[in-house]
C-alpha cells in the first residue's frame, strides 16, 4: 500500500464532512471495552488439521467432528464430550483442552488448569481410547505437567514435582525415571523461569521418532539467586520465592540427557566444558539416534548446533553462526526427509532469510534474498519441496504469504493488502488465511496451497456493521522524515507512523496528543492490521478529544538487522530520542496544543514513557507508565544481556539509559501503576523509582494492585475487574492533565 509523506491535511476533509453524522453515533465506554463484547469480532477456532491434511477437527455442540477441507462437509464424529464420564460418575469431565495422538487413536483430555508463569501450568489429564471407549486418569499421584503421547500412542510422558514419568497405556504401569527434582533447585523436563520467559518454551522433554528414547533438559538452579514476592492474602502475608537471574547474575547450569526406555539408562549429552552458556532449543533429527542441540554463548552472538549421539552422548558441531550484535532464537529450523539437509533462518546477509544447509554445515543455497525480512516460517511441504513463509516484502507494515522451493524459486501465495497470517494443514494442501487491515476487521478464508480461495469462513461483516454504530475514527498511516531519524552511519531513514484523530476533528482547533509506545527490540506498533490490544481504548480517548499517535521507532523490526540492532548496548537511547522527536514533530502541527503532549506505555512501553517524561521533559508534559522497567540492572539476564551485555561490561549503557537516574528532570505529570505480584518486571522497579522520585522532591501519582501480575487483570473475588479500575484511573489522569486547563 502506497504511503503519503506528511500530507496530513488530506485527512482533515473527511472528518469535517462527517461531524453531523458522528454526533448521532454512540460513544464508547470502558464497560464496552472490558465488560461487554463490543469489540470482540468472530474468530475461526478449533479447525485443527487431522493427520491426513485433507480433513480437520472442530468442536461443535459438544461433538468432536471431522470435516473435509475441500467440501466443508462433515466426514465423521470421533466422540461426544457428553460421553466422557468416568466409571462411578454421572457428570462428564469438564474438559478444558485436548490433544490427539499422532495416529489419532487416543486423546489426552485436560482438566483443572492452574497457571504457573506465562506458558507453564499444572493440570489433571485423562486418556480416552477412541476404539475401546475406555476413559481413565493419566495418573493418581497428583496433578501433572506437559503430558505428551509417544509417537505410537502406546505411552504418555509427563512431569510432576520437577521429575519425569512415563505411563504405559497398555499395562497402566507408571515409571519414574528422574528422582532428583526439587523446587528451586533441580528441574527435570521443563525450563526455569528465565528460559520460559525469554526463550519462549515450557516443554523440556521430547520423544524420539522411534518411541524408544526421551531427550530432556535438566536445570540446576541451586546457585541462582531467589526473588521474593509478598502475597497479601492473610492476616500475616505469605512470601513466594522463585529463582530469577538478573543482569550479570548466575544462571542455571543446564544439561541435556537422553533416557533409553529399553535399557532404562540415562546418558548425558556432551554440550561442552563451558557451563555459562544457553541451550535454547533441541530437536530430534530424522535419525532416531541423533539429537540436535543448539548451543548459544552468554553474549548470544555465537550459535552452534550439535549433533548428539543419543546412545553415547558424543557430539559434533554441524552449524556455526556468529553475529556482531546478537542472534535471535527461533523455531525456524527444519530437518528434511532426506536425512541429509535442514532449513534455517538467519540474518547473515543483513536481513532475515531462509537458508538450506547440509548436515555437515555447508550452505547449499540461500533460498530467499532481498532488502526485506522473512517474519515467520510456516513449514516445509515435502511433496512439492516448498517452504511456506510470511514476509514484510511489500513494506515494513504489511505482511504477505509466499512459498519458495529448494532451488530458490519464489512465488506469491497471498498478496492481499494488510496483514496476512496462515495456518496450514498437515500436508500443506490447504491453509486458513487471516487477513486484516487498519480499516478491515479480520477475515478468515480457506485457501489451497496455490493461493486460490476455496471458501470464506468468516468475513466479520456483522462486526463491521456494528462498528458503524459507534463514533470511531480512522487510523491513518503516514511517514515522518526528520534529521534526527538517522542510522549510526548517518544514513537518513523515514519512520512509519499512524495517528487517530477525534471523530469530530476540526483543523482550526488545537488538540492534546498521546504518544502510544512499546518500543522494544524488533517490535512494531505500526502495522497495517486491525487494531491492537489498546485500539478500542485509543478510540475512546479520541471521542474525548485526544489525538493518539505511534511510530515504528529505530530498533523496531521488519526493516533489516542494522535498523533493529542499532540499539545494541544502548537499549532505550535511540527509542527515547525518537519519542522526543515525535513529540516535537506533533507540537509543530497547527492542530496540536504543544503544551499538552503525553505518552503512555506498558512494560517496555512503560519504560519508554518514563524515559520520555524525564529526558523529554521540555516537550512531554504527561506520562502514564504501567509495569515499567526503571533500571535495566533489575531485569532478567537473558533479555537484558542480549541487547546490553552485562552491567560489568557496559555500565554506562545501563546507567545512561535507565530513567530512574534522570527523575530530577521531570517537569510534568507522572502516573506510575504496577502489580505487586509481577513475576516479570518486578514491583521492585516501582519501589526503587519511588525512592528516587521522593529524593528528587518530584510529585507523582501512584496505583499499586496487590498480588496482580504483569497483566493486571481479574478481580479480588468480590467483583470489580482490575482493568476497569486501572483504565478509569488512567483516563481520569489523562483527562485532567491533557484536557484540563
Amino acid at each position: 500500500m502506497k504511503r503519503l509523506k506528511c500530507l496530513l491535511f488530506i485527512m482533515f476533509l473527511i472528518p469535517g464532512m462527517l461531524n453531523v453524522k458522528a454526533q448521532e453515533k454512540k460513544n464508547l465506554t470502558l464497560s464496552d471495552i472490558y465488560e461487554r463484547p463490543t469489540f470482540v469480532y468472530k474468530r475461526v477456532r478449533g479447525m485443527e488439521s487431522m493427520k491426513d491434511g485433507d480433513t480437520y477437527a472442530a468442536i461443535e455442540k459438544g461433538e468432536f467432528n471431522v470435516y473435509s477441507y475441500k467440501t466443508g462437509k462433515k466426514v465423521k464424529t470421533l466422540f461426544n464430550f457428553g460421553d466422557l464420564v468416568l466409571p462411578g460418575e454421572t457428570d462428564p469431565l469438564p474438559v478444558m483442552n485436548y490433544t490427539l495422538s499422532d495416529d489419532e487413536s487416543k486423546v489426552l483430555l485436560m482438566t483443572d488448569y492452574n497457571p504457573i508463569y506465562r506458558h507453564s501450568f499444572t493440570a489433571d489429564y485423562y486418556v480416552y481410547d477412541l476404539a475401546t471407549k475406555e476413559l481413565f486418569p493419566l495418573s493418581d499421584g497428583g496433578s501433572q505437567r506437559l503430558a505428551t503421547f509417544s509417537p505410537d500412542a502406546s505411552k504418555v510422558a509427563f512431569m510432576r514435582d520437577n521429575n519425569l514419568f512415563i505411563k504405559d497405556l497398555v499395562t497402566k504401569e507408571e515409571t519414574q525415571f528422574t528422582f532428583d527434582g526439587l523446587y528451586n533447585h533441580i528441574i527435570n523436563g521443563a525450563p526455569d523461569w528465565v528460559y520460559e520467559e525469554e526463550f519462549g518454551f515450557a516443554q523440556g522433554f521430547f520423544w524420539s521418532p522411534d518411541n524408544m528414547k526421551i531427550a530432556f533438559y535438566r536445570f540446576d538452579e541451586s546457585n541462582v539467586k531467589e526473588f521474593q514476592m509478598e502475597v497479601f492474602d492473610n492476616l500475616y502475608p505469605d512470601w513466594y520465592s522463585f529463582k530469577y537471574p538478573k543482569a550479570g547474575e548466575d544462571n542455571s547450569i543446564v544439561e541435556v540427557y537422553v533416557y533409553d526406555l529399553s535399557s532404562k539408562k540415562t546418558i548425558k549429552m556432551d554440550t561442552g566444558e563451558e557451563t555459562d552458556i544457553y541451550i535454547p532449543r533441541m530437536k530430534w533429527t530424522k535419525d532416531p539416534d541423533i539429537l540436535a542441540i543448539q548451543r548459544l554463548n552468554r553474549h548470544q552472538n555465537h550459535l552452534e548446533i550439535l549433533a548428539a549421539n543419543a546412545s553415547t552422548g558424543q557430539t559434533t558441531v554441524f552449524y556455526d553462526e556468529t553475529n556482531p550484535y546478537y542472534i535471535d532464537v527461533t523455531d525456524n529450523w527444519t530437518f528434511l526427509e532426506d536425512g541429509k539437509s535442514f532449513l534455517m533462518t538467519s540474518e547473515a546477509d543483513g536481513y532475515n532469510h531462509i537458508y538450506l544447509y547440509d548436515l555437515k554445515g555447508n550452505m547449499i543455497k540461500q533460498l530467499t534474498y532481498g532488502n526485506w525480512d522473512v517474519t515467520e516460517v510456516y513449514g516445509y511441504d515435502k511433496k512439492n519441496n516448498e517452504v511456506y513463509f510470511q514476509a514484510a516484502k511489500n513494506s515494513p507494515v504489511d505482511r504477505q504469504i509466499y512459498a519458495v522451493n529448494l532451488k530458490g524459486k519464489m512465488r506469491t501465495v497471498v498478496d492481499k493488502v494488510g496483514t496476512n497470517d496462515a495456518r496450514f494443514s498437515n500436508n500443506f494442501k490447504y491453509f486458513i488465511n487471516v487477513n486484516s487491515s487498519a480499516s478491515q476487521p479480520p477475515q478468515y478464508a480457506l485457501y489451497d496451497s496455490k493461493g486460490k480461495m476455496v471458501k470464506m469462513l468468516e468475513d466479520n461483516a456483522e462486526f463491521a456493521e456494528r462498528m458503524k454504530e459507534y463514533n470511531l475514527s480512522e487510523k491513518t498511516f503516514f511517514k515522518i522524515s526528520d534529521s534526527a531519524f538517522v542510522m549510526p552511519d548517518g544514513t537518513p531513514v523515514e519512520i512509519d507512523a499512524w495517528q487517530i484523530l477525534p471523530p469530530d476533528f476540526d483543523p482550526q482547533k488545537k488538540y492534546p496528543v498521546l504518544i502510544y509506545v512499546y518500543g522494544g527490540p524488533g517490535y512494531q506498533t505500526v502495522l497495517n492490521s486491525w487494531g491492537n490490544s489498546d485500539y478500542d481504548w485509543l478510540q475512546l480517548l479520541a471521542q474525548h478529544g485526544i489525538i493518539s499517535v505511534s511510530i515504528n521507532n529505530r530498533g523496531s523490526g521488519a526493516q533489516g538487522q542494522e535498523f533493529k540492532k542499532m540499539t545494541y548496548q544502548q537499549l532505550g537511547k535511540y527509542e527515547t530520542e525518537d519519542m522526543i522527536t515525535l513529540a516535537k514533530y506533533m507540537a509543530k502541527q497547527p492542530y496540536v496544543n504543544a503544551d499538552k503532549i503525553g505518552i503512555y506505555g506498558w512494560s517496555y512501553g512503560g519504560y519508554m514513557a518514563t524515559s520520555g517524561i524525564t529526558k523529554g521533559a521540555d516537550v512531554i508534559s504527561t506520562a502514564v507508565a504501567v509495569a515499567p522497567v526503571t533500571n535495566w540492572r533489575y531485569y532478567d539476564n537473558i533479555y537484558t544481556e542480549r541487547f546490553m551485555r552485562t552491567p560489568e561490561e557496559n555500565p554506562s549503557g545501563y546507567d545512561d539509559n535507565s530513567p530512574i537516574n534522570f527523575v530530577d528532570r521531570i517537569k510534568g505529570n507522572y502516573l506510575l501503576c504496577h502489580g505487586s505480584g509481577d513475576d516479570n518486571v518486578h514491583y521492585q522497579n516501582a519501589m526503587e523509582l519511588i525512592k528516587a522520585l521522593v529524593s528528587a522532591n518530584k510529585q507523582f501519582d501512584l496505583m499499586i494492585y496487590p498480588n496482580k501480575n504483569h497483566g493486571i487483570y481479574g478481580n479480588y473475588g468480590k467483583g470489580g475487574e482490575c482493568r476497569i479500575h486501572l483504565f478509569t484511573k488512567i483516563n481520569n489522569f489523562l483527562f485532567e492533565h491533557l484536557l484540563g486547563e
